[in-house]
């Protein structure tokens, strides 16, 4: 993905299917000058990580 559609889909009211490595996630933040999104499952959005846009998909 990048960093234009992430921001894009973190700043909607829709929620958009994304995931990272497999699972679900939605997008928190988006990093535009480092190029990183903050994620969270929807069933643990307790549980954030950090991780390179370049690897979330847009389903």
């Amino acid at each position: 993905m990048n960093v234009a559609r992430a921001k894009q889909i973190a700043e909607s009211a829709e929620i958009v299917p994304v995931t990272y490595q497999g699972d679900y996630v939605l997008i928190q933040h988006v990093d535009e000058d480092r190029e990183m999104a903050r994620i969270y499952r929807k069933d643990q959005p307790e549980e954030e990580w950090e991780v390179p846009v370049r690897l979330l998909e847009e389903q």
